[in-house]
C-alpha cells in the first residue's frame, strides 16, 4: 500500500552525457506517479535546482538521472545535505557501483563470477598500456569508460583492433578506462527490487537480443524495435536462479537499496559473468527494468509509486 498525494520532485538532465535519456526516463516517472495520485514537478540538474527544491520541499525525490554526476553519489550526497529523501542507493553504494573496477573487486570478494581486466589509467603511456592489455588479454578486448552508462565510450575488439585509438576514445569520458576480454555470448539482465521494510527480491531474467552481428549498445538501448525483450529469457530454470541470485547477491554486497539491474553475459557452455549493476536503471519505454517489473505483476505506476513510498518511509538515511 502507498500513500498518494505526495509532492514529488523529478530529478533530470543535466551535464552528463546521457542527460537526454534521462530526460525521457524523468518524463516517463513523472506520468506514473501522476497515474497513481502524486504530484509531480520535473526539475532539471542545473545551477538552479537547490533554489528550486528548497522552493518546492518536496516529500520525496526521484532522480531520473543516468551516468555521473547524478548515479555516482554526488547527488545523493546533495540530496542529504538538503535533508530530502530520495529514492535509490546511498552516497557509498552509488560511488562503488558507478566504478566499474571497484565494484568488481567488491564482486571478488562475494565470489561472483566475474571476467579477468585491465585499468588504464587517465595519465597512462598509451603504448605501454595497449602491450600490457594484449599480454594479459590478448587482441580480442572490450574497452569501457571506468565510469559511464549506458554503454557510451565502450568499443568491442571482437576480432582485434586498434586498442589505442578505442582506449583514447574511453578516456575522453574521464576517469581511466576498464578493458575485458572479448567473450561471445548471450546478453541477460536481471532487475533487483528493494523497498524499505521488505526483503529485496529479484525480478523475472530478461534475455536481450538484437540484429545478427550487433549488440546492446547506445541505440540499439533507446530506440524502439532496435532490440527485443525475452521475459523470462529462454534459459532452464536452474541457471535462472543462479543468475537471480547473483544479481541479489550483487546488490547487498554493493549496500544498495530500492532497485538495481545486473547485467551478464552467458557462453554456449552456459558460463555465466557478471558485467556491472546499475543502481539508476532507466526508466523509458524501452528499459528493460520496467519490462521485467511488469512480468512480475507491477504495473509501471506501482512501481514507481513504490519507490517513491520507500524512499518516504526510509527518509534521510546515510548507506
Amino acid at each position: 500500500m502507498t500513500i498518494s498525494d505526495l509532492n514529488v520532485a523529478v530529478l533530470m538532465g543535466g551535464l552528463s552525457a546521457e542527460a537526454e535519456v534521462s530526460r525521457v526516463s524523468a518524463g516517463e516517472v513523472g506520468k506514473g506517479l501522476e497515474d497513481a495520485g502524486h504530484r509531480v514537478t520535473l526539475i532539471e540538474l542545473d545551477d538552479g535546482c537547490a533554489a528550486r527544491l528548497l522552493t518546492l520541499q518536496p516529500d520525496v525525490v526521484f532522480p531520473a538521472l543516468h551516468g555521473p554526476p547524478g548515479e555516482d553519489g554526488t547527488v545523493q550526497g546533495f540530496l542529504e545535505l538538503l535533508g530530502f529523501p530520495y529514492v535509490g542507493s546511498g552516497v557509498h553504494g552509488s560511488a562503488v557501483a558507478m566504478d566499474k573496477s571497484l565494484a568488481k573487486a567488491v564482486f571478488r570478494r562475494h565470489s561472483l563470477p566475474v571476467a579477468d581486466e585491465v585499468v588504464v589509467e587517465p595519465d597512462s603511456n598509451l603504448v605501454e598500456a595497449a602491450a600490457h592489455i594484449r599480454d594479459r588479454l590478448g587482441n580480442r578486448v572490450v574497452i569501457k569508460p571506468l565510469r559511464q552508462g549506458s554503454a557510451l565510450g565502450v568499443t568491442r575488439l571482437a576480432n582485434g583492433g586498434d586498442l589505442q585509438a578505442a582506449v583514447t576514445s574511453a578516456l575522453a569520458y574521464g576517469h581511466g578506462v576498464l578493458v575485458e576480454p572479448f567473450i561471445p555470448g548471450r546478453e541477460l539482465t536481471v532487475g533487483v527490487l528493494d523497498l524499505h521494510g521488505h526483503d529485496p527480491r529479484a525480478l523475472p531474467v530478461i534475455e536481450i537480443r538484437t540484429a545478427t552481428d550487433e549488440w546492446y549498445d547506445y541505440g540499439n538501448r533507446y530506440t524502439a524495435g532496435k532490440s527485443e525483450h525475452l521475459i523470462p529469457a529462454p534459459v532452464p530454470e536452474a541457471l535462472s536462479k543462479k543468475l537471480q541470485t547473483i544479481a541479489l547477491t550483487a546488490h547487498r554486497a554493493l549496500s544498495l537499496r530500492d532497485l538495481s539491474r545486473a547485467d551478464f553475459l552467458m557462453t554456449d557452455n552456459d558460463e555465466v559473468f557478471l558485467l556491472e549493476v546499475n543502481t539508476l536503471p532507466g526508466m523509458t519505454q524501452t528499459s528493460l527494468f520496467p519490462d521485467g517489473a511488469a512480468a512480475a505483476g507491477t504495473t509501471f505506476a506501482d512501481l514507481v509509486a513504490g519507490l517513491v513510498e520507500s524512499a518516504r518511509q526510509r527518509g534521510v538515511l546515510p548507506d
